[in-house]
Formats: structure tokens, C-alpha cells, sequence
């Protein structure tokens, strides 16, 4: 670590912005963290973290004399020069992103010709060209670059210290430069490119990810139709080196804080400039209908769901986060309840924050046992290390029915069978075992 790294401001300290202060912190950077939220500040001084990421806590303790936490912008100006904003863009009712947060810093931001905001939130291609000419009306004098973050919640830690690029959009000004120097320890592959571009990589990068999930769970749905097992389909399709084997997991559909929301951006800015992405359309509706398919599975097996006790383990959109943005979880147990069904559910972390979004009513349970006991059907939505542990045929002994969903393709079919239950994966043939599981 290199004690004459020069220090950094970090506006927003939600996932992206607390994640950036800690990796640049371990990088021997002091970083002048700022947010309005008073409590969260108060709350990080006193080593409290808001979000579940593994790793995060033990970072930001290991180096809480670098890390700074303020509501006060002043403090951040008066010791960086480069301001990295991380606030949140969510979408609107109409899909485009909400940038009231953003342009929020840049009306707060003072006349100076020595500092730079350097663009972490995920915004719609010509966002920054918008702020240049904000800066150049106001005269204010701020550089701006263009440096989408590609972390991944659960392994955001390593991909912060181990990125597959660093991406740097900027005028080839002192400001760009810094920011290569920033994160030239990292011996990423860098690509140094406009600012429009490097804004429309990260959109780009995940409404392809979002395409690869979508194409397997069409053709998870063909399996279904054909006795094909999909599991083995994205074997033999991952070896290709040309498609490479991520994301081609089946499931019952993406969700989080980045997919869902930048798929829609992207959909919404190509409309807005007069170009209809029907790709897109089609990647969103495959990803609700997945979604909804549970349904059908269950409705297969047990008639009306009506008065049915349905047991969801895992609810988090993701394992190894707390994040319940767009998560199957929400959509699966609400359409339960309308249909009559009884819902109970049981997740290892993110309970508090899925009782913030999920509908009334629902039933949590302190362990996947308790879930078990007296359910007519269990399904799988989020695979969580520990549901791969379970003691099955114990769990099968407490049940009122004999049904797992297995919603993420995670338990080898013939065990799940072996202790009595009846399995139903999402592309599977009856009796074949998990051979293959890609990373995702």
C-alpha cells in the first residue's frame, strides 16, 4: 500500500460509494467519504455498516483512520480533488433513470478549476455532456470523467481489487490522467475512451448479461417441452469459447439493483433517441414470464393452490447479499397470495429488508426447517450455500406435501428424490443429475 496515494472524495455511501471508499482505502488512499443521510454517517463513524457485503465490514474497520465520513461537502473539496459520485439513479415511471441525486453534487459543487467529478453512478449516455455544459454555464471551471463501476454484489470486494477492466471516459485532460494513475496498482486491462462511450460499456455489458439469462431460460422452457435437460444444453454450449459458460445458468429470472434497472435504461434511451430495441422488449418480458412459471409448476403438481402452505427459501435476488431490488422473491409471493395460497419464507440475511418490500401477510420463519414443517410444496429462489446442507429427508418428514421447486437448478435432482420428495427443476429431464453448474 502506498502512503503518497493522493486522497479521494466519495460522494454516496450506498453500495457503490461504500465499496470505492474501502477498495481505494486498501489501495492507501485517504478517502473523504460524504453523504446527506445523517444517520448513515453517524452510524459508519461508529463502524456500522448498512449493507450486507461480505468482506465490507472487515475492510472499512481494517482501515477506519483512512476512511473519513462527513455530511459536509466542504470537508471532501478541501482534501481531494477528484470527487467520485456513487448516489443512487433509479428508474422512473417512465423507465428513464432518475438523476435528480446527480444533479444534485453538481449544483452543489463550488466554481474551481482544480477538482473533478468522476462519474461511478450508472447514468444515460449523454448525461455527462449534460454536466460539461451545466459546468461550462455556471462557470465553475470542474473537469468530469466518465468510470462506470462493474461490481458484483456478493464478490464486489474482489472485483473492485481484481477488475476484469477499468473503463475511464474523459477530454484527455489532467483529470482522466489522475484517474488512470487511481487505478493503475489494479494492472487492469484499461480502456481509455470518450465519455459517451465508456457511459454506454456499462449499459451495454449488462443488458448483455441480462440477454444470456434470458436466451437459457428460453431455451430451459424448450427443454421443458422437449425432454431436454438445459443443465446439459449450457455444458456443452459453455465450452464454446465464443460464448464462454457464465450466465447461462436457468433460473427463474434476474433481478437486483443493476439488471433489471439498466436493461430498462438502455430500452428507454435508444427510444428516446428514435430507435425501438425490440431485442430488449423481449429479454424483459422473458424475464417476468420466468418468473410467473413457478406458478404453473406448482398448479401442475398440487391443483389449486388455494389454501396451500408454500414454503420460499431464500429471498434476497441474489446468495451472499441482502438486496431485494427486483428479486424473484417479490413477484413469486405475491402472485402465491393471490391465488389463495399460504406463504411462508426463510432467508439468512436479508429478512430485514424484505420485509420492507414484500407483500403483507407473509409467514417468516428463523431456519428452513421451520419452513418445511407442514408445507405442501417448497421452492428454492435463492441459493444460498446452506440450502445445498440441508438434511432433506428430515425436511420431507415435517412436510404436509412432497413438492421442491428448485428454482436456481442447485440440488442434485436424484438426492432431492432419494429423500422422498418430488423434484422440479427449471429445464431439467426427469432423473438426470446436476453435472454442471456455471458461475453466475
Amino acid at each position: 500500500m502506498n502512503s503518497n496515494r493522493e486522497p479521494i472524495g466519495v460522494i454516496g455511501t450506498g453500495y457503490v460509494g461504500l465499496v470505492t471508499a474501502a477498495g481505494f482505502a486498501e489501495l492507501g488512499n485517504e478517502v473523504y467519504c460524504i453523504d446527506i443521510d445523517e444517520a448513515k454517517i453517524e452510524g459508519l463513524k461508529q463502524g456500522r455498516i448498512p449493507i450486507w457485503e461480505p468482506g465490507l465490514e472487515e475492510l472499512v474497520a481494517r482501515h477506519r483512520d483512512r476512511l473519513h465520513f462527513s455530511t459536509d461537502l466542504a470537508d471532501a473539496l478541501e482534501h481531494a480533488r477528484l470527487l467520485f459520485v456513487a448516489v443512487g439513479t433509479p428508474p422512473t415511471y417512465s423507465g428513464d433513470a432518475d438523476l435528480s441525486a446527480v444533479h444534485a453534487v453538481v449544483d452543489a459543487m463550488p466554481a474551481s478549476d482544480a477538482h473533478a467529478l468522476v462519474m461511478k453512478s450508472t447514468v444515460p449516455v449523454g448525461t455527462g455532456e449534460t454536466i460539461k455544459r451545466v459546468f461550462a454555464e455556471q462557470e465553475k471551471g470542474f473537469r468530469y470523467v466518465s468510470c462506470p463501476e462493474f461490481l458484483k454484489e456478493g464478490s464486489a470486494i474482489s472485483d473492485f481489487l481484481k477488475p476484469d477492466r477499468v473503463v475511464v471516459g474523459d477530454d484527455g485532460d489532467w483529470a482522466g490522467d489522475a484517474v488512470v494513475e487511481l487505478y493503475a496498482p489494479l494492472e487492469a486491462p484499461l480502456v481509455r475512451t470518450d465519455i459517451r462511450s465508456a457511459e454506454m460499456v456499462k449499459l451495454a455489458s449488462n443488458a448483455f448479461l441480462a440477454t444470456k439469462i434470458s436466451f437459457i431460460n428460453e431455451i430451459a422452457n424448450v427443454c421443458e417441452e422437449t425432454g431436454a435437460d438445459v443443465v446439459e444444453v449450457a455444458k456443452g454450449m459453455g465450452l464454446d469459447a465464443r460464448i464462454g459458460p457464465r450466465f447461462l445458468q436457468a433460473g427463474i429470472g434476474f433481478g437486483g439493483s443493476c439488471f433489471p434497472k439498466d436493461v430498462t435504461a438502455l430500452k428507454q434511451l435508444a427510444g428516446n433517441s428514435g430507435y425501438h430495441f425490440q431485442l430488449l422488449n423481449s429479454v424483459i418480458e422473458v424475464n417476468e414470464l420466468q418468473k410467473r412459471r413457478v406458478l404453473a409448476k406448482l398448479e401442475r403438481h398440487l391443483g389449486t393452490l388455494v389454501g396451500k402452505e408454500i414454503g420460499l427459501l431464500g429471498l434476497a435476488f441474489k446468495p451472499n447479499t441482502d438486496d431485494m431490488r427486483e428479486a424473484s422473491s417479490l413477484v413469486l409471493s405475491a402472485r402465491l397470495q393471490g391465488v389463495g395460497a399460504s406463504v411462508r419464507a426463510y432467508d439468512p440475511v436479508a429478512e430485514e429488508e424484505a420485509r420492507k418490500l414484500i407483500p403483507r401477510g407473509v409467514d417468516f420463519k428463523s431456519s428452513a426447517a421451520e419452513v418445511a414443517e407442514g408445507a405442501d410444496a417448497l421452492v428454492l429462489v435463492t441459493e444460498w450455500p446452506e440450502f445445498g446442507e440441508l438434511d432433506l429427508a428430515e425436511l420431507a418428514a415435517t412436510m404436509r406435501g412432497n413438492l421442491l421447486v428448485d428454482g436456481r437448478n442447485f440440488l442434485a435432482p436424484e438426492r432431492v428424490r432419494e429423500a422422498g420428495l418430488v423434484y422440479e427443476g427449471i429445464g431439467r429431464a426427469a432423473g438426470r443429475a446436476v453435472s454442471y453448474l456455471s458461475e453466475v
